[in-house]
C-alpha cells in the first residue's frame, strides 16, 4: 500500500480543482451532448456494466441524450479504463462509469493514475452488499455462517466479482476483522462479474460470497441463490434476509457508483456534461429503473462528488492498510 503521503496529495488534487466547477445554475441553460460514450472499467455482467447500460436506456428513453454507446475497457483491476480517461483529456464525448472499486484500486502498486486527475461529474447511486449462499448450502442463517468462519478461518472460501480492494472484497476482510479473524487468512477468491460469481457458487467452488443484491436480483427472486444478512443500515424491502447490525454484527457497508469525465475540458464541455447527469437524475425513467434494480438514489454533483473523492481516498486508503491489502491488490 501506498502511505499516508500518497492519500494526502490525491485528496489536495481534488480539492484544488473545485475552484474550476461550473455552477449548475449556470448548466440549466445548457443541452447535452448529441452523443456519448460510456467506458466500463470491467468485463460484461458485474454491477459497473449493469449501471452503465442502466444510464444509457434511461438517458436514451428520457431524450436527454438520443445516442449512447457503451463499451468494456476491463484490465489492471479497473484502472486501465481510469487510465484511459485521463489520456483522452478534453474529450467531451466519454465518460467513465466507476465507484467505490475503481478509488479502492487506484490503491494497487500497478495503477498509474488516480480519481484526482479526472473531472467527477456525479455520484448516482448506493447499494449495500449481500452475502449469498446456495439453495442447498447447510449455512442456513448468518449465524451459521459466523460460527462456521471462526470455527475455520482458512477452511471457508468465499468469492466476489472484485478483484482485491474491490467492494466485494472489501466487505469481506471488514466482515472478517469484526469477527475477530484474520484477513490474512481468509480465502477470498475474485470472479469477473456477477454470472461467474452466480456459477462458483452453484458449482460449490466457494461456500459463500459477496455482491450488490441488484447483480443477482433475478437469481435471488427464482430461489437459484438465497441471502443470509445484507450490509445496509435497514432492511431491504426486497430481499428476505438480516441486516448484519440485526444480527449482532456491528458493520455498515455501502457500495457507490458514479461518473467521471476526462481531464482538461472546456467549460462549455463540463456545463453541458453536468446539465446531462443532472436531467438523468431528474428523469423519470431513471426513477423507474432506481426502484426496479433496488438502487438507493445517492445522487452529488459537481463540487459536491469531488469533495466526497477526497474524503473516500483517505478512508479507503486508511482501511486497506489496516486491513493488510498489499500494494500489488493481494
Amino acid at each position: 500500500m501506498r502511505g499516508t503521503s500518497r492519500r494526502a496529495v490525491l485528496a489536495a488534487g481534488l480539492m484544488l480543482s473545485l475552484g474550476a466547477f461550473p455552477t449548475l445554475s449556470g448548466c440549466a441553460a445548457g443541452r447535452g451532448p448529441g452523443q456519448l460514450r460510456i467506458m466500463v472499467p470491467t468485463p460484461p455482467g458485474g454491477g459497473f456494466d449493469q449501471t452503465a447500460r442502466t444510464v444509457k436506456a434511461a438517458l436514451e428513453e428520457s431524450g436527454t441524450v438520443p445516442d449512447v454507446t457503451v463499451f468494456n475497457l476491463p484490465g489492471i483491476s479497473g484502472t486501465a479504463a481510469l487510465a484511459r480517461l485521463v489520456y483522452e483529456a478534453g474529450t467531451p464525448d466519454l465518460v467513465l462509469q466507476m465507484g467505490l472499486g475503481v478509488l479502492a484500486n487506484s490503491h494497487i502498486d500497478s495503477a498509474s493514475h488516480s480519481v484526482s486527475q479526472t473531472t467527477p461529474l456525479a455520484r448516482l447511486i448506493e447499494e449495500p452488499e449481500a452475502l449469498l449462499v446456495p439453495p442447498d448450502s447447510p449455512l442456513e442463517t448468518i449465524d451459521d455462517f459466523v460460527t462456521a468462519w471462526r470455527d475455520d478461518p482458512s477452511g471457508m472460501v468465499i468469492g466476489g466479482g472484485s478483484t482485491p480492494a474491490g467492494p466485494d472484497h472489501m466487505v469481506t476482510m471488514l466482515l472478517a476483522e469484526e469477527l475477530g479473524i484474520d484477513p490474512a487468512v481468509v480465502d477470498y477468491r475474485a470472479y469477473d462479474g456477477g454470472g461467474q460469481v452466480q456459477a462458483a457458487l452453484l458449482g460449490h467452488e466457494v461456500d459463500v460470497a459477496a455482491a450488490g443484491p441488484s447483480e443477482q436480483r433475478a437469481a435471488i427472486e427464482s430461489g437459484q441463490l438465497r441471502v443470509l444478512a445484507v450490509t445496509s443500515a435497514e432492511p431491504d424491502p426486497e430481499t428476505d434476509a438480516p441486516t448484519l447490525t440485526e444480527a449482532g454484527i456491528a458493520l455498515r457497508f455501502l457500495n457507490w457508483r458514479g461518473l467521471l469525465a476526462p481531464p482538461g475540458l472546456s467549460e462549455s464541455d463540463h456545463e453541458e456534461l453536468l446539465w446531462t447527469v443532472e436531467e438523468l437524475h431528474a428523469s423519470d425513467e431513471w426513477r423507474v429503473e432506481l426502484a426496479r434494480n433496488g438502487w438507493t438514489d445517492a445522487y452529488l454533483e459537481g463540487e459536491g462528488f469531488a469533495v466526497f473523492l477526497a474524503e473516500e481516498e483517505e478512508r479507503v486508503g486508511t482501511a486497506l492498510n489496516r486491513l493488510g491489502v498489499t500494494e500489488a491488490g493481494g
